[in-house]
């Protein structure tokens, strides 16, 4: 039996072009002697539809689509995810549900039994858990058919401890398909792969696993979808953040030949240790990941350009090689906005960057703007001393002009805020946290620094000055990070033990981090949600990112 994996990026909603992207594997995978092809899960919809599954319309269009797609199910086998009616049972209205086409007929649908409701996931607001498991008969194999089941740690995360293929192995089947929808994170890759190979030792039957690519807003979906034969030994690894459509053929043994096309070639494997956070990154996967974000959430927001405000720092230099390496240097733009406070070298620095990536820029100086402000409060501020106020109205600004500009000339503006800074509160709202999407809002300060050495490890890109000097926000003489923040090399690794692997205030302190300091930074990162509730959409490639992934009250109070 030949069995493709077709790894494709759908758009949430674009029924039009997703249906033709399907039908368009299915041909291909029928040109080339194909019996059996397998799609991710929700395919036909993309993933997560999250609130559009309750409007009628919407599961109108899915099974239109899926009655499209079923008439080029002819000759093969086609595997298709996308939620479905519930008419059999009282529950919730709807399944996320696996169709497997033949004939040109629904020959069997089956449903998802493990909801997902941890980080970005909220299935069960949406579906009902399956209820029966029966395997597939095709071409006289019985096909084991689960959907994203196969890649849970199944301890804790399930509803009710119901095993789907513990229940589909009293029926012997002869192979497990796997339609998934599982996310990109920096230590989720060999986890996953772990996790697969494991039910293949367990059932000892071969495994074709295929996952999701593209980004959705802020998921990122990696594919690097996966074949085990019978005996678990690791027969493709699909390519990451990329499409890819790849045969196979299965033996009656459960052994599998040489694959009919190659795989691009993929990141090495590397074990992580997260806690060390910059130490053992795989970063190359995080970059890759990130521009993946940038070029998704553009083209399918149907914007081209983009614009950054560029200041000489560490978070705007790897934003704008992000972007323009995500976009081309010619659809990016930078503006440069010093004020009274900024340095010559920052201005050299971003102007060189810009140069060296050969991206438009623009010099826009805020003295004029800044005093006028000033004037204009004169008689509230009444001689007050400066303080917070005045700092903010620099980088309010120049989130002013930013937003001015984009408005004008259609552009989304690119937040550049690192996720050290949104957790400690070191930011303005509608100032430097203005944006329609964060890049960096994932990435803890020394993530960032390490994606610059990246991003430079062929040729000097960013300019060595930017990586090398100490931070600064420039909004008052001679202002440096380190005068109101840890330093990051401690802050970053408090700050993931807090947020990453939530362990309490009593739980840091006895990992030998200072109490004050543990106390001062928690408090900080707890009375600052509000500003976090306001901010963009973050691109997510940690296992906790500020967003959907991480839901704290405003008004909590959190320390012991």
């Amino acid at each position: 039996m030949k069995v493709f994996i077709a790894q494709q990026n759908y758009h949430i909603g674009n029924f039009e072009a997703n249906t033709k992207k399907i039908i368009e594997a299915i041909e291909t995978a029928k040109k080339e002697g194909g019996d059996l092809i397998l799609f991710s899960e929700m395919c036909v919809c993309g993933y997560p539809a999250r609130d559009f599954v309750e409007f009628a319309d919407f599961i109108e269009q899915c099974e239109a689509a899926v009655a499209k797609i079923k008439m080029h199910a002819d000759t093969i086998g086609v595997l298709i995810g996308s939620p479905a009616k519930n008419t059999k049972q009282k529950g919730k209205g709807l399944f996320n549900t696996a169709y497997f086409l033949y004939e040109q007929e629904i020959k069997a649908t089956i449903q998802k039994t493990l909801l997902p409701t941890y980080d970005v996931f909220d299935e069960y607001r949406y579906f009902e858990p399956a209820f029966e498991w029966n395997t597939v008969l095709f071409k006289g194999k019985k096909l084991a058919i689960t959907i994203c089941e196969d890649i849970w740690n199944l301890g804790d995360s399930a509803l009710y401890r119901i095993c789907p293929m513990d229940i589909l192995m009293e029926q012997q089947p002869d192979m497990m398909l796997n339609l998934s929808a599982s996310p990109f994170d920096y230590t989720h890759d060999e986890d996953r792969k772990a996790v697969i190979k494991a039910n293949v030792l367990k059932y000892k039957i071969p495994m074709f696993y295929c996952n999701a690519v593209g980004s959705q807003t802020e998921i990122v979906f990696d594919g690097a979808s996966l074949i085990f034969d019978k005996d678990a030994n690791l027969c493709m690894a699909l390519p990451m953040f990329e499409e890819a459509l790849v045969g196979v053929e299965l033996h009656d043994d459960g052994t599998i030949n040489t694959p009919i096309l190659e795989p691009a070639s993929r990141v090495p494997d590397k074990e992580l240790n997260p806690a060390t956070l910059e130490e053992n990154l795989n970063i190359a996967q995080v970059y890759d990941a990130l521009i993946l974000g940038i070029r998704d959430y553009f083209k399918k927001m149907g914007f081209a350009k983009a614009i950054i405000g560029s200041s000489g720092g560490i978070d705007s230099a790897v934003t704008l090689a992000l972007a323009c390496d995500a976009l081309g240097a010619e659809n990016v733009r930078a503006i440069l906005m010093p004020s009274p406070y900024s340095t010559d070298h920052s201005v050299n620095d971003a102007v060189m960057l810009s140069n060296n990536l050969n991206n438009p820029y623009d010099i826009v100086r805020i003295d004029g703007i800044y005093n006028n402000f000033l004037s204009t409060l004169q008689p509230i501020f009444n001689g007050l001393p400066f303080s917070l106020a005045e700092e903010n109205i620099q980088s309010r600004s120049r989130g002013n002009l930013l937003m001015a500009i984009a408005n004008k000339f259609g552009y989304i503006l690119l937040n550049t805020s690192n996720k050290s800074e949104l957790a400690t509160g070191y930011g303005t709202l509608y100032g430097d946290m203005a944006g329609g999407l964060g890049v960096l809002g994932d990435c803890y300060k020394l993530q960032v620094y390490a994606l610059a050495k990246y991003i430079n490890r062929e040729k000097e890109i960013i300019p060595n000055h930017i990586i090398t000097k100490a931070p600064s926000a420039e909004l008052r003489p001679n202002q440096k990070d380190s005068d109101s923040l840890p330093d990051y090399t401690i802050l970053d690794k408090l700050l993931y033990q807090y947020i990453e692997r939530r362990k309490g205030p009593a739980e840091i302190k006895a990992l030998g981090f200072d109490p004050t300091l543990v106390d001062r930074t928690l408090k900080m990162v707890n009375t600052n949600e509000y500003k976090r509730n306001q901010f963009c959409p973050i691109i997510r490639v940690s296992p906790k990112a500020f967003g959907v992934g991480r839901r704290v009250p405003i008004v909590g109070k959190y320390l012991s």
